[in-house]
């Protein structure tokens, strides 16, 4: 077993309370005893891999994926860390070093950057190998990994060796990860996992979105591989000896008995009997996997239904005309003041407004209904805790506002000290314990690359670097979904495609479960139950102009999850990615919505990914339309779900820009992104305008790059961009007010101290500018409200919320990314107010809002309404600001800002202080070239 490292100075989770005491009380040694006499997995230490010659970056490439690389821990290494809180080798060895960043970035130098990362090089030196595997007793294969961080390097000399070696690693790192989220895929994770509310709204969440048989995720593998000629018969190949490498690993622990104790506190296997299986992986699993991924970071769109309410409420309140004119100045479809990746001008049309809009089926007024996904609930499956889980799976499958995160910064080499690009880029991919990303080194025929895969799908670097390239992605968001009313015919459950009444496709799940060690949740169970069409899931029911139909999603990429395969193969490939243009078009081969960026010596790129459909002229894709033949996608196939899509040319895309960043902003001119919320102020300011600074000045360094991003990731959007206009209005006139004007003056003094969120010291878990931030948390929604709600009038302003949530501070427990999660400040109402102010101040606004809110128009009135829910803000105690929650007692305003470890397996993690950050992320400057 390996060894367990202390206590850091990381603030420790307790026990959970689920656990039973007989897991806290003193005997728990005896049974720890009992449990180590199993044999660990064998290592032959030493070793004599060195670095790899075929490393083009100079020792300049870096990488973080906190918690650790070691996501597996026996069942011995759960109860110690529930106990005592130790820790597994490289369970979060790079848990520290990430948050260190928050407090130590503004003395960065380029000497110290691995203090905070690790060393991307390929290899490992011979005096840091900290054991060589053979996996299966392979001489084809080697599985290295290093004493800092446990990272395993993969190096084959047979394409199916190095597979099976990088399936075995995957194993070994993340098997319980892994057959949890294909049990999720599958909408399977309460019988396998339990029936926890949180693992019954994850479940309802993915499948909802993606309810596919095992035919149809058969189908998806068959399709993706016949259609790619040898890159999809070598991808069926890498695929199946990377499963071979999977199970070969579960058959060895298994044996062993050193598989992950999770299987033992789920009731799949006896501690003490070695009873039970743990079942084997198979090529339907890895798409399962990929719909969930697919689903989470790149399947924009969606949210039509709720655009049709709130456009229906806005003509309610101010008749057809206006009211539309209002709903568009919210939109924002094209605002002329929006963050761009792209910046220089150049347009690329998609999603545009158009002209006179054709087939649109608005729901009659007060007739949408959504749904139905749960049935037949029993015993805890009916709880509130359950039915509001489902509420939220719900919620956040059907808006268009989707989990986006990550970000990038990339310069060229024109701005540089060195005259290279650099790069500082990665995803936000939340923080999970073990995380979902992985990293690894794989090289073998065909293969060259480190960086960093989703478990279970780490055939190949999805994110990382190649031999003199890097290559990184943010969530786009370009609308791939659209939303059908399907005129219904004989009854509920049949519906008129091109004429013929047709009987949609019912396909059910049923799931049960009871009481284990690791989930206490009293036995349930349900049935999930989704109708089917061609034109995609029933989502809705409703009425439109007085015809009963059914409002469906039809996603570009359903029914082909697997089909990004070969973009990744591609990016794997030193043959193939030699250069921008060559990295556009693998990454081109990615159906997903996703930002593309590249770095090499001399270059820059960035492509914008994903099927886009080509839709029938008049569509407007912000509403439902008619299911009929002369609204569908153009050269659309029900039965394969493919289309004729827009060229490659039509996607944003750049070579050698003067700096590209992105933080899921709009990416060009003209191109509409599906999310509301892309004006005047959107956190990708926080990196553009960092960013344009360095450049004018020149001279950028990795350290200068990593700065700006560390200090975007402490800074509070609402402040740095639209406090000083509100506090403009309030010091129009003299605040009389003590309370007004002690408020005034504390949030004056954070905004000239850097707006920042930041504790006082590293490690004091406490914020200066505290006051202040306090104030702003409470003013912000108690504001917006009160701007906005008596114009609007509450059905509008209610709506409108609906398509755009008013605010996502670190602390918030709404919106799409819940509380610890670490990205915040992605949806919320900042440009809105932002350009009401601009206009009460009589400032210049391009994309003005359609009216004035603040107070009518009135300056004096706008501020009797800002100075009046500022004192109340002001007013409000911290334990009312931060009421706690099961991490947090009620008050703590950094621990309900702090970033939590969310466990998804038996070890926990401490807290960390709050950053906005990618979760993995690359610094990287290339010396040379091939």
């Amino acid at each position: 077993m390996p060894r367990c490292t202390p206590r850091t100075t990381l603030d420790r989770l307790r026990t959970p309370r689920r656990f039973p005491k007989f897991l806290k009380a003193a005997s728990i040694c005896v049974l720890v005893a009992g449990l180590l006499s199993p044999l660990t997995q064998a290592a032959a230490a030493g070793g004599t891999a060195g670095l790899a010659a075929n490393d083009y970056c100079g020792g300049q490439c870096s990488d973080i994926l906190p918690p650790g690389e070691n996501g597996n821990a026996t069942l011995a290494q759960i109860l110690l860390n529930q106990v005592f809180g130790t820790q597994p080798d490289h369970a979060e060895d790079q848990l520290g070093p990430y948050s260190n960043l928050a407090a130590g970035y503004s003395t960065l130098t380029d000497d110290k950057i691995n203090t905070f990362f690790n060393d991307a090089s390929f290899g490992v030196a011979s005096d840091q190998v900290a054991s060589t595997t053979k996996p299966g007793g392979r001489t084809d294969v080697t599985i290295v990994r290093d004493k800092k961080s446990g990272v395993p390097h993969i190096t084959g000399t047979t394409r199916y060796g190095t597979e099976y070696g990088a399936g075995y690693a995957a194993a070994q790192d993340r098997l319980w990860l892994m057959d949890v989220f294909r049990h999720v895929g599958r909408g399977q994770l309460t019988s396998f996992a339990g029936g926890a509310p949180s693992n019954q709204g994850l479940e309802q969440e993915f499948w909802r979105n993606a309810p596919y048989t095992e035919a149809d995720l058969q189908a998806q593998i068959d399709s993706a591989t016949a259609n790619a000629g040898a890159r999809g018969t070598q991808a069926l190949a890498d695929a199946n000896a990377y499963l071979d490498g999977i199970n070969s690993y579960i058959d060895a622990s298994d044996s062993g008995r050193y598989f992950p104790g999770e299987y033992v506190l789920t009731g799949h296997k006896d501690a003490i009997t070695n009873a039970g299986t743990i079942d084997h992986f198979k090529l339907t699993d890895l798409v399962a996997l990929a719909s969930v991924i697919g689903a989470l970071f790149g399947s924009g769109g969606g949210g039509e239904v709720n655009n049709a309410l709130s456009l229906l409420a806005a003509q309610s309140q101010y008749g057809v005309t206006e009211g539309t004119k209002v709903w568009e100045s919210f939109r924002e479809r094209n605002d002329p003041e929006a963050a761009l990746t792209v910046h220089n001008g150049e347009s690329f049309p998609y999603a545009t407004k158009p002209d006179t809009a054709q087939g649109e089926a608005l729901p009659d007024a007060g007739s949408v209904a959504q749904e139905p996904l749960v049935y037949d609930r029993t015993g805890s499956a009916g709880t509130a805790k359950a039915t509001g889980a489902s509420a939220t799976a719900a919620a956040t499958t059907l808006t268009s506002a989707k989990r986006g995160m990550s970000n990038a910064l990339v310069v060229s080499g024109k701005a540089t000290a060195s005259g290279h690009p650099i790069a500082v880029f990665g995803p936000q991919t939340g923080y999970f314990a073990p995380q979902l990303l992985m990293l690894q080194e794989i090289q073998g025929p065909g293969l060259s690359a480190r960086g960093a895969s989703f478990a279970g799908l780490s055939m190949y670097v999805e994110l990382g670097r190649g031999q003199d390239y890097s290559w990184s992605a943010t969530t786009s968001g370009q609308d791939i979904i659209d939303t059908y009313a399907v005129e219904l015919c004989q009854d509920d459950y049949h519906y008129l495609y091109h004429g013929t009444c047709t009987a949609m496709d019912k396909v059910e799940r049923t799931n049960s479960w009871k009481p284990t060690t690791a989930d206490g949740t009293a036995a349930g169970s349900y049935r999930m139950q989704v109708y089917r069409t061609k034109y995609g899931p029933v989502e809705y029911r409703a009425t439109v102009g007085g015809k009963k139909v059914a409002y469906t999603t039809l996603r570009s990429s359903y029914m082909h999850e697997a089909d990004s395969i070969i973009g990744f193969q591609m990016l794997n490939d030193p043959d193939y990615v030699k250069s921008p243009g060559t990295f556009q078009s693998a990454v081109q081969h990615i159906n997903y919505t996703f930002n593309w960026f590249y770095a090499d010596s001399a270059h820059t790129a960035y492509y914008n990914s994903g099927d886009n459909p080509v839709r029938a002229s008049g569509v407007d894709a912000e509403f439902p339309v008619w299911a009929q033949a002369a609204y569908e996608w153009q050269n659309w196939d029900p039965a394969t779900n493919t289309a004729a899509y827009t060229p490659a040319s039509a996607h944003p895309n750049s070579v050698d820009q003067d700096y590209y960043v992105s933080w899921n902003n709009k990416q060009a001119k003209d191109y509409t992104s599906a999310p509301w919320g892309d004006g005047s102020v959107h956190r990708g300011n926080l990196l553009e305008d960092r960013v344009k600074k360095l450049v004018a000045a020149g001279g950028v360094t990795r350290s200068a790059l990593t700065r700006a991003m560390a200090d975007a990731a402490l800074a509070d959007l609402r402040a740095e961009d639209v406090l000083p206009k509100l506090l403009q209005v309030v010091k129009s006139s003299p605040v009389t007010d003590t309370a007004a004007a002690a408020a005034v003056t504390k949030l004056s003094d954070w905004v000239t101290a850097g707006a920042r969120r930041k504790e006082t010291s590293a490690g004091s878990k406490t914020y200066a500018n505290a006051d202040a931030i306090r104030i702003l948390d409470a003013w912000w929604p108690l504001m917006v409200k009160a701007e906005f709600a008596p114009g609007l009038g509450t059905d509008l302003y209610t709506a409108f919320t609906a398509n755009l949530p008013v605010d996502e501070s670190p602390s918030a427990a709404h919106g799409p990314t819940g509380a610890h999660a670490g990205s915040s400040f992605q949806y919320g109402w900042w440009s809105y107010v932002d350009k009401d102010i601009r206009a009460v101040l009589g400032q210049p606004v391009q994309g003005a809002l359609a009216r004035k809110y603040c107070g009518g128009g009135s300056l004096s009135a706008c501020r009797d309404i800002l100075i009046s829910t500022l004192k109340t803000a002001a007013g409000l105690t911290a334990a009312q600001v931060y009421p706690g929650d099961d991490q947090c007692s009620a008050g703590d305003q950094w621990c309900a800002d702090s970033i939590v470890q969310r466990a998804l397996g038996g070890i926990k993690h401490g807290r960390i202080t709050w950053q906005n950050r990618p979760t993995y992320q690359q610094v990287v400057e290339y010396t040379s070239h091939r």
